[in-house]
């Protein structure tokens, strides 16, 4: 009985994982708008895309995207329910955005080079991500969407505000992945920008409101 006790305890205390369940939607529909055939893709280009080399470097921030995301996440599940809802809220809005627009107007790019000027453990990781991952579906970038929401959450939160050099790293990080999207040849320039519009038409929803309301009971007489 004590353990049943404990069982349940541990779930309702964590009981805010149901919004994990979202995983259910995502993925297939992700899977499906890889994998449909005979679909005519608009090729996303920005001339700006010309002038940003190669470099194979930047698959190590590119990866830590993984790390970066499940870190940020994994601390707030387990610290703070408010800002767990928050950052997934974030998140979760744009990727539904980010499935809605690719299913209506299928996007891909020609930026991938068909060589290598070194041959290294770095080229080989890129090798395997351009094997596993298809340069379609690309706009807006989820990579840049989901770390600038990553780095936002950290900004707002009240236990994380006096781990400075913790908010630094984030955001430090958060651009090296920025830039990885680019230099890896994964993203274009306009799938960045777009990633970034679609973060700031999220973000007012997701935190403004609240910090709105809460200058304005601050002012509210005692």
């Amino acid at each position: 009985m004590k353990k049943l006790e404990k069982l349940k305890q541990i779930i309702y205390k964590y009981r805010h994982a149901w919004v994990l369940l979202y995983g259910f939607i995502y993925m297939p529909w992700f899977l499906y708008l890889e994998r449909r055939p005979g679909i005519h893709y608009y090729i996303i280009h920005s001339p700006l895309d010309d002038y940003i080399p190669f470099i194979e470097y930047f698959i190590i921030p590119y990866l830590l995207w993984f790390v970066f995301i499940l870190a940020v996440g994994g601390y707030f599940f387990f610290t703070s329910r408010r800002d767990f809802y928050r950052f997934t809220a974030f998140l979760f809005t744009g990727m539904t955005l980010f499935l809605i627009i690719c299913t209506v107007f299928p996007n891909g790019l020609h930026l991938r080079p068909h060589t290598f000027a070194r041959d290294n453990i770095f080229t080989d990781l890129v090798r395997m991500l351009y094997r596993t991952d298809t340069p379609t579906n690309v706009l807006p970038s989820i990579h840049v969407f989901n770390s600038i929401g990553a780095a936002v959450a950290v900004a707002h939160s009240h236990a994380l505000k006096k781990y400075k050099k913790i908010q630094y790293a984030s955001y430090g990080l958060s651009f090296l992945i920025i830039l990885s999207t680019m230099f890896l040849k994964q993203h274009s320039v306009t799938d960045v920008i777009a990633a970034f519009a679609m973060a700031c038409i999220i973000y007012p929803f997701v935190y403004s409101t609240e910090t709105r309301k809460a200058v304005r009971f601050s002012k509210q007489p005692i």
